[in-house]
């Protein structure tokens, strides 16, 4: 009989439930339908958001927490190891061994002591912080599930009341009903008031807690590896003393290219050498090495040909001091070298006159033209700066002498085919700063010396 009786209590309550779940989600599609008012409170409403918001937060928090102890625990494994390697390499007749080895192993203590640290002071609050979300999380959802219980309790007593034949057992029972949810709703909703709006206030505190303990605990664990750093550095030292002959020195890359392109250089170089007696037009001192531009009159020469000393022909929009250089410089007929055929002559006679202006184009203090010469103070093409962080000896014409500190402004290779592999072209600051010309002053140098800098 008693195995019976609770399982009617226990039928009884199911249906109970059954019944209290149907009621509910017929009250919702009233009051998603507009047939039935809803009670509202923003200001628990808003404290719901910040409660969400604050968990949000701090799962993430909790997340890249776990990451970085991960990170930690790999970068402790990675030093292991490599202190490892320091061990097996080192001799037992060098001095040092059984220092270096103590090192290495305060190194594995430290790394150690840091992982539990941050467990203890860091991550095991940030779970006892998060723990106390799931609890009032539910009881949100509790008090939701009530407040709806309280309206459709409402709601059913205000139709009897309304009613054309009213029953006052049933008004009364339903009355009942009314005051009892709407004591179970304000319950839940009194203490969630007090706890939500507490709770959100204490997340600062806990946020200054966590990354002052993380941020110190880091601190002082870098303090005594650069002290455990130092020490290895000063056994070292007195190992390199001992052996300060057998010094490792670096090596430049094997240059493939490096003959070619001194022939080329030096091929260029002689092409571009202005004839005797003529000087070709150089910008000012300090002025910049700008790509010129280029004007071109097709203008044919008088028949018979140019005679000596004769000037060109002007053109309407060519300015009478530019003609007067171009002229200038054009050289005379009978001047020739000796070297020269009859065939260039023939050449040359049937060309068309070209006039070149050689000023530069500039805009708002700025160089149009030409890769990269986007700065007055800067050579053609410029790219970045590299600063030498070791002597460098020049072993060919075409390379740079380099001194420790010397600062190298990099330029890109004419023919890009030219370039070998760890090599660079640039041309030292000091002196393109003196000079500004690019011809006498760029060279090919080692990229493995150097070091990038702003």
């Amino acid at each position: 009989m008693a195995e019976m009786g609770s399982k009617g209590v226990t039928a009884g309550k199911i249906a109970s439930n059954v019944q209290k779940k149907l009621t509910r989600a017929q009250e919702k599609v009233l009051q998603k339908l507009g047939k039935a008012d809803e009670t509202k409170d923003e200001q628990f409403e808003q404290c719901v958001q910040n409660f969400n918001k604050q968990l949000t937060e701090g799962t993430r928090l909790q997340k890249d927490l776990r990451t970085y102890l991960a990170s930690v625990k790999a970068m402790h494994e990675a030093s292991k190891k490599l202190n490892e390697c320091l061990q097996e390499v080192y001799e037992p007749d060098w001095p040092g061994r059984d220092e270096a080895n103590k090192i290495a192993e305060n190194n594995d203590l430290l790394w150690m002591d840091y992982h539990q640290k941050l467990v203890d002071q860091a991550l095991l609050t940030m779970d006892t912080y998060l723990g106390q979300f799931p609890d009032i999380k539910s009881r949100i959802a509790k008090r939701g599930r009530k407040l709806v219980d309280y309206d459709s309790a409402r709601h059913h007593y205000e139709s009897l009341q309304t009613a054309k034949k009213k029953d006052e057992a049933k008004i009364a029972k339903a009355e009942e009903e009314l005051i009892k949810a709407q004591k179970v709703f304000e319950e839940m909703n009194v203490d969630l008031q007090e706890e939500l709006p507490s709770l959100w206030n204490s997340r600062v505190g806990f946020y200054v807690n966590t990354f002052q303990s993380i941020a110190g605990l880091e601190e002082n664990f870098h303090k005594e590896m650069s002290k455990l750093n130092q020490n290895l550095n000063d056994v070292l030292v007195s190992l390199e003393k001992q052996h300060g002959s057998n010094t490792f020195t670096i090596k430049t890359q094997p240059r493939k290219k490096s003959k070619l392109f001194s022939r080329l250089r030096r091929k260029k170089n002689s092409d571009n050498a202005p004839a005797k007696g003529n000087k070709s037009p150089s910008p000012p001192d300090g002025s910049p090495a700008a790509t010129p531009e280029i004007r071109v009159n097709h203008e044919p020469e008088p028949a018979g040909g140019a005679t000596p000393g004769a000037t060109l022909p002007k053109s309407p929009s060519q300015p009478a001091e530019a003609s007067e250089v171009a002229g200038g410089t054009q050289p005379a007929a009978g001047a020739q070298e000796p070297g020269e055929t009859a065939a260039s002559e023939a050449t040359s006679s049937s060309l068309p006159a070209v006039v070149v202006e050689t000023f530069p184009a500039t805009v708002n203090g700025t160089v149009e033209g030409g890769s990269g010469a986007g700065r007055l103070d800067l050579p053609p093409g410029f790219m970045f700066k590299v600063q030498a962080q070791h002597d460098y000896t020049a072993t060919d014409t075409d390379e740079l002498q380099l001194k420790a500190g010397d600062v190298v402004l990099v330029i890109p290779f004419q023919n890009p085919e030219e370039q070998d592999e760890g090599w660079l072209m640039g041309v030292k600051e000091s002196d393109w700063n003196q000079h500004k010309e690019l011809e006498k002053c760029r060279g090919v140098f080692p990229e493995n010396f150097t070091e990038r800098v702003p």
